[in-house]
């Protein structure tokens, strides 16, 4: 576990998972949306993000958080020799875009870029969610079952598969290693 690729559809959790597997093993946690966007909501160049995350693929170890763009995301999981898909039921990824947007006013939402815009950006989450759902998770589920020889894969369906998933990486990781 070198090279992680976290990704599921929006309010599934893939940045507070990211954030403690990076605590758990110690690699390079990077998150697309702080790479796509900068402080405000204000996207980046595109190819200023297409560049930064070709040189970020180049590196020999990292946890990458998020989707990018279809042609960034395809191209990491390749690179990848870890996939974490969250494949949570839709009805709880709406419940965690809006359990996000109540707590946002006092609790910066996990991996989002500083001062982002919490209602547009929710809006726009809520917009994704069926669409994420019915196009990519799909391709999502296919993805692993096609890699699942060649990579570490993990489908996590639930709240209880996250946590036991990262309770096994933590008993797993030696004590010299999260000191």
């Amino acid at each position: 576990m070198k090279r992680v690729a976290i990704f599921g559809n929006a309010g599934g959790g893939k940045s507070t998972l990211a954030k403690r597997l990076a605590e758990i093993t110690r690699l390079p946690l990077h998150v697309l949306d702080k790479m796509q966007y900068g402080a405000g909501g204000v996207a980046v160049p595109h190819e200023a993000f297409l560049k930064a995350h070709a040189e970020l693929l180049r590196r020999d170890t990292w946890i990458i958080d998020g989707f990018g763009s279809v042609e960034t995301a395809w191209e990491r999981f390749a690179v990848a020799d870890t996939l974490i898909h969250i494949d949570l039921p839709l009805v709880t990824h709406y419940w965690w875009v809006t359990k996000r947007l109540i707590k946002g006013p006092y609790v910066a939402p996990e991996g989002w870029p500083q001062n982002s815009p919490l209602w547009r950006s929710t809006m726009s989450s809520y917009g994704v969610l069926l669409r994420c759902h019915r196009a990519l998770t799909p391709r999502y589920r296919q993805l692993v079952g096609d890699m699942a020889a060649s990579k570490q894969v993990y489908r996590l369906k639930s709240r209880a598969e996250i946590g036991t998933f990262l309770a096994s990486i933590d008993r797993a990781t030696p004590v010299e290693d999260n000191l």
